[in-house]
């Protein structure tokens, strides 16, 4: 088994809370394969705590169990990859029960197949309208998905949601489940970063607009504020040699220069990471050390430091001294696509957009090091870093 993986989703000392959280599906789980109805096991976490290591602690539990019909369902290619990786090496389980959700979908309901259990990881990229150029025509993934198990258990974390195609919010889930049995399993312990709580939040109010402040120096978590991109990346490729698992990411809206559309600041210069259809995941491929990450291909994997560029979408107001968000700016249109549906506000938008800095700001274990192209929201937060003030 791929031992960067293994670390990641499949840790042999699981924490007390872990283990509670677990025992709890288990008996859920149980109960729900009794019922005439389908029923949903919701676990729910925001980034790093810990939700798929409960998830494919359950899936190896009933995936490798021949007396139960399962299957692991994720619409994160790159995660996909690595869990059907993972499946190889892991006895009496197969990798083809590990499917997209609409390949999934479209095999069940044509071969009129059941399942006890469907496991869905990142269930917030569940599609809840029809995508007919992926393929998907029906209406909500997830009614579909219930109507093919005795349990569905999916994974929600409300703040990754990105796109109005994959748009989830508690109305919406409660609405979906309808009158089905469900349970929710909470996840509130921050596992993959050695982050103090302190420190989390900084993040988390830096992306919700509320007035900046120091980075709190309380654990060993390295914070580290650039004035150059070049700078950050020469960094960032000293971690890497050092400990491995360290990239540099970014949020969109560069401009195009000279026909280029890399991530350019100052002396930095590289393109944006691609989809690939090799078996190794953007992560640990030693090249994308020269490629600029995004939420497309870091979502639900760990790094050890992240080097994060916050793009021309995000600025700084000083009669707030809070750091702006201008949807106007960012340049990834897959966001603004329309619904027939529901509408979104300049201000949902916003939160889309917040949502993928949060998110990627969180994915190093060890260490955030930090830049922005906008000048005045830089030389704020170096300031703050240098003075405390």
């Amino acid at each position: 088994m791929n031992e960067i993986l293994k670390e990641q989703f499949f840790v042999d000392d699981l924490s007390d809370d872990q283990k509670h959280v677990i025992t709890n599906i288990n008996s859920y789980i149980k109960q729900g394969l009794t019922g005439d109805t389908s029923s949903v096991a919701i676990i729910e976490g925001a980034a790093g705590t810990g939700k798929s290591v409960v998830l494919m602690e359950l899936v190896r539990q009933y995936m490798t169990d021949r007396h139960y019909r399962t299957s692991l369902v994720v619409n994160h290619p790159e995660l996909y990859k690595a869990y059907r990786d993972l499946a190889e090496s892991i006895p009496n389980m197969k990798a083809s029960e590990i499917r997209r959700p609409t390949s999934l979908i479209n095999y069940a309901q044509k071969n009129h197949k059941t399942y006890d259990i469907i496991f869905v990881d990142e269930a917030h990229l569940l599609y809840s309208k029809s995508e007919p150029y992926a393929h998907y025509r029906g209406q909500n993934q997830l009614t579909d998905l219930m109507a093919l198990a005795k349990v569905v258990v999916v994974v929600y974390d409300f703040d990754q949601v990105f796109q109005s195609k994959m748009y989830w919010d508690r109305d919406l889930l409660n609405k979906t489940i309808g009158g089905h049995p469900h349970k929710q399993f909470d996840m509130n312990f921050q596992y993959r970063m050695v982050a103090s709580d302190e420190q989390v939040t900084w993040m988390d109010d830096l992306t919700a607009e509320k007035p900046l402040k120091p980075f709190p120096e309380n654990s060993d978590f390295e914070f580290k504020m650039f004035d150059t991109a070049g700078a950050l990346f020469e960094t960032i490729k000293k971690r890497n040699k050092e400990v491995g698992m360290s990239r540099v990411v970014a949020i969109s809206g560069f401009p195009r220069i000279d026909g280029r559309h890399n991530v350019e600041m100052d002396s930095f210069s590289l393109p944006w990471d691609e989809w690939d259809p090799q078996r190794t995941h953007w992560a640990k491929r030693e090249g994308s050390i020269t490629q600029v990450g995004t939420i497309y291909t870091l979502q639900g994997f760990d790094l050890n430091y992240v080097g994060m560029i916050i793009g021309p979408s995000f600025g700084y107001d000083k009669q707030s001294d809070t750091m702006t968000i201008i949807p106007e700016k960012y340049s990834h249109k897959e966001i603004f696509k329309k619904r027939k549906d529901m509408q979104f506000s300049r201000a949902e938008y916003k939160d889309f957009i917040a949502n993928v800095l949060n998110v990627l700001m969180k994915r190093g274990k060890y260490g955030l090091y930090l830049t922005a192209y906008d000048d005045d929201l830089r030389q704020r937060l170096l300031e703050l870093a240098t003075t405390g003030e």
